[in-house]
């Protein structure tokens, strides 16, 4: 009988199985981006009002955050496909439960367990196409993040075409639910791809750790920066009085759409550009609109071209980073813990810092952080890049 591995050396079967991962993906998206719009429902069901409802994001985001950090160790200890299924099933049972929960107590258990098995999946299917393709998963991973996108940017959009319907907030979400059935199905009929804990790589564990934590301060910084600004710059519109309501909600959708076309544009450029070299392109560009926001913050038009191009130059920094990381350590399901983690705690702790500073300094205070967000970027993907240059032709003796 043929091995798992052999199963997945044909082209043909690793882009089967990568576009099994990538429509997972637009379902983790969907059911990402459904929470706000169903919040309102939500509440009337549990008799909350839309301050106590907010408690769900907390729980959802706890959640997310311990099964980053624990989804890595069962992905290396377990095969991957059907922990990826166990979790699928989870989270499809609780979508079902979520709209019919009575007391919000109990919806908020059902968003902890939401979080808890999205962050597995994220995980999984992060971790998975590097395995499957290797050095060359630059342009599937920047298409992986890409369909995440365009599922969140779907979602809404699925709420208004059920919105008129009795229950219409539960067919949603039993919709999502059995849309995981597809995927669950395609996955069991599929070998789980090889975890390269016994690759071996050139660097020493300690090189490797210290490459993994500069990678992992990167995800902080930067998936904080972009989940801040798409947060904040509604408020930052309206408290300089550069947009009315409306305008500074275009603001925010603008950014989201340049992020996705972004992501979009990153594919091709991720098969023919290295991804130290998108990397840079794309901080340069953060760089650049960064100080655009801090010297004509104030003035309207230099506020929308920012959310145009902060938007499209993030886009692809998350699966770079992925591809980066790739191409120096081994890509265990613990390894893509500490990455997923650590931009649970950036979008757990950047945006809340944002918030005290415009309390104390007013909006500009979004201005600083992100700015020296990007500038810290700057220098520790420099130190990683110093860190990786391959060894002079006057030391032909050293080694990485």
């Amino acid at each position: 009988m043929a091995s798992p591995d052999s199963l997945l050396n044909p082209t043909r079967d690793r882009q089967q199985l990568s576009a099994v991962y990538f429509f997972i993906f637009i379902v983790l998206g969907l059911s990402n981006g459904i929470v706000g719009p169903t919040l309102p429902t939500l509440a009337a069901h549990t008799q909350a009002t839309l301050g106590q409802i907010s408690i769900l994001f907390t729980a959802q985001a706890i959640g997310y955050l311990l099964g980053s950090a624990a989804s890595g160790h069962w992905l290396d200890r377990w095969p991957a496909h059907p922990l990826l299924m166990a979790m699928m099933a989870v989270l499809g049972v609780s979508l079902i439960a979520a709209p019919f929960a009575k007391l919000l107590i109990l919806l908020t258990l059902i968003f902890f367990i939401i979080g808890l098995s999205q962050s597995t999946v994220d995980v999984g299917g992060n971790a998975l196409l590097v395995w499957v393709h290797g050095r060359n998963v630059g342009p599937y991973m920047n298409a992986l993040h890409f369909f995440f996108g365009l599922g969140a940017f779907i979602s809404p959009l699925l709420v208004v075409a059920f919105i008129d319907l009795a229950d219409g907030t539960a067919w949603v979400y039993i919709i999502l639910a059995l849309m995981l059935l597809p995927a669950m199905l395609l996955l069991r009929s599929r070998p789980s791809p090889r975890n390269p804990v016994a690759r071996t790589h050139a660097s020493a564990p300690a090189r490797q750790t210290h490459l993994a934590l500069l990678i992992s301060i990167m995800f902080f910084l930067f998936v904080g920066a972009e989940l801040s600004f798409a947060g904040w710059i509604y408020t930052y519109a309206l408290e300089l009085g550069i947009a009315d309501v409306v305008h500074a909600g275009y603001l925010t959708s603008l950014f989201w759409g340049a992020l996705t076309l972004g992501r979009l544009v990153s594919i091709p450029l991720a098969r023919y550009l290295a991804p130290a070299r998108l990397l840079a392109l794309d901080i340069g560009g953060q760089l650049f609109f960064m100080g655009l926001l801090l010297i004509a913050g104030q003035r309207s038009m230099a506020v929308w071209v920012v959310s145009v191009g902060f938007g499209f130059t993030i886009a692809s920094t998350f699966p770079s980073l992925m591809s980066l990381a790739e191409r120096h350590m081994p890509i265990h399901g613990s390894t893509t813990s500490w990455f997923l983690v650590s931009a649970s705690l950036g979008v757990m702790s950047m945006p809340w810092i944002i918030g005290q500073l415009f309390e104390r300094v007013g909006p500009q205070g979004l201005s600083w952080v992100l700015s020296a967000a990007i500038v810290m970027v700057a220098i520790i993907f420099t130190i990683f890049q110093l860190a990786t240059r391959p060894p002079s032709a006057s030391t032909p003796n050293s080694t990485l």
